[in-house]
């Protein structure tokens, strides 16, 4: 399995909601099609998924996730990724570019007016979920499976709750949500 294959399954899986879907949506979608396939097809989408969730381990990335959800512990940050996943490509991909480009993304727009959080834990588990409703084993076999987090960019080692630094680094997302509080 490559990464490329994780992003059909999530494209397949959102072609089928409606584009402001929340993201559990698309992560029970993604089960859905995952359940179709062969147990060990579904063991091997695992790596390619946390490939996509290693590559967005980054603490620029952190820090947009820490103002859009006014915080992110280390399970809150990996949450926000999943629903970043859930996104879909082009939303991920500008997401690591720039990620100052979420404050234009409708959701996150929403989910400030809302004071809503934007996490989906399920997307770390669609294989899981997919494999158990194939297999009714709830635990997936041991596959090789790795996950080595990269080191965190030290320029971007500051207190979150700096909100002078958040805004001089992240303006947009600081905007958007300082008039989202106001």
């Amino acid at each position: 399995m490559e990464i490329g294959d994780v992003w059909r399954v999530v494209e397949q899986a959102r072609a089928g909601l409606p584009p402001t879907a929340p993201a559990e949506e698309v992560a029970a979608a993604m089960v859905k099609l995952l359940s179709t396939w062969e147990p060990a097809d579904i063991v091997a989408f695992e790596q390619p998924l946390w490939d996509l969730l290693m590559v967005s381990y980054r603490a620029d990335l952190w820090a947009a996730a820490y103002v859009i959800n006014c915080g992110a512990s280390d399970d809150g940050f990996d949450y926000f990724r999943g629903w970043l996943v859930a996104q879909g490509r082009d939303t991920f991909e500008l997401a690591l570019a720039d990620p100052e480009s979420l404050a234009g993304h409708p959701a996150v727009i929403a989910a400030v007016a809302d004071e809503n959080g934007l996490e989906c834990e399920d997307v770390l588990a669609v294989a899981s979920y997919a494999y158990e409703q194939v297999t009714g084993t709830d635990e997936l076999p041991d596959a090789g499976f790795v996950i080595e987090y990269p080191g965190l960019d030290p320029d971007w080692d500051f207190d979150f709750d700096d909100a002078a630094e958040m805004r001089r680094r992240l303006p947009r997302l600081a905007a958007l949500y300082e008039h989202g509080e106001g």
